[in-house]
C-alpha cells in the first residue's frame, strides 16, 4: 500500500496520547479545578523529585483559595436568589394595588360589610399583610414626603401643622420600600 492510503485508513482513529474533549475545557466548578490541581500535583511529584513541603502548601493554598471563591459564589448565588423573589413579589403587589383601592372604596361605602365578598376581600388582606404589604393610611401623623404625597394644604380642627390631616388615598409599603406613597391633606395648623 502506499503512504497516503495508509494515512487514510489512520485518519478515522484516534491517537491514544490525545487527551478527550472533556479533558481540554477548564472545569468550572471549584470541585473539578481542585481535582485538576491534585492530578497536576501528582504528575509533578511522580516526573521530579520534589521538596514534599513545598508542593503540600502550595496544594494547600491552592485548595483553600478555591474553597473561598467557592463559598463566595454560593453566598452571592443565594444573595441574588433572595433579591429575584423580593422583585417578583412586590411587582405583583404593584399590580394588585388598584384592585385593593376598589376595595377599599367598597368598604367605605359599606359594601363590604357582610356576605362571600367581604369574606373574600379579608382573607386577601391577610394573604397580602403575610407576603409583608403594610397599609399607609394614618391621619395625625407628621408628615412625610417619603411616605406621603400631599395633594391639598387646608386647615383641619385640631390637627397640628405640617401633620396628615386626611387619608385620601392609602399609600403601600413592603419592608423598607414604598411601593405607592399615601396621597394626603397636610393640616396648616389655623
Amino acid at each position: 500500500m502506499s503512504e497516503a492510503q495508509d494515512q487514510n485508513d489512520n485518519s478515522g482513529e484516534q491517537p491514544e496520547n490525545q487527551p478527550e474533549a472533556a479533558d481540554q475545557q477548564p472545569t468550572a466548578d471549584a470541585l473539578g479545578q481542585a481535582e485538576a490541581i491534585l492530578n497536576e500535583a501528582g504528575a509533578e511529584a511522580e516526573g521530579e523529585q520534589v521538596d514534599g513541603g513545598a508542593v503540600e502548601t502550595e496544594l494547600r493554598n491552592d485548595l483553600l483559595r478555591l474553597q473561598a471563591e467557592y463559598v463566595n459564589y454560593r453566598k452571592r448565588v443565594e444573595r441574588d436568589r433572595v433579591a429575584v423573589r423580593e422583585n417578583a413579589v412586590q411587582s405583583v403587589l404593584s399590580t394588585l394595588l388598584p384592585v385593593l383601592d376598589d376595595i377599599d372604596a367598597a368598604r367605605a361605602h359599606g359594601d363590604l360589610v357582610d356576605g362571600p365578598f367581604a369574606s373574600i376581600a379579608n382573607k386577601l388582606d391577610t394573604i397580602l399583610a403575610q407576603h409583608g404589604l403594610e397599609r399607609i393610611n394614618e391621619a395625625g401623623v407628621e408628615f412625610d414626603p417619603n411616605v406621603h404625597e400631599a395633594l391639598l394644604r387646608q386647615a383641619v380642627p385640631e390637627v397640628p401643622a405640617d401633620h396628615v390631616g386626611q387619608v385620601l388615598r392609602s399609600g403601600y409599603r413592603k419592608g423598607n420600600n414604598i411601593l405607592r406613597a399615601a396621597q394626603v391633606l397636610v393640616a396648616t395648623g389655623e
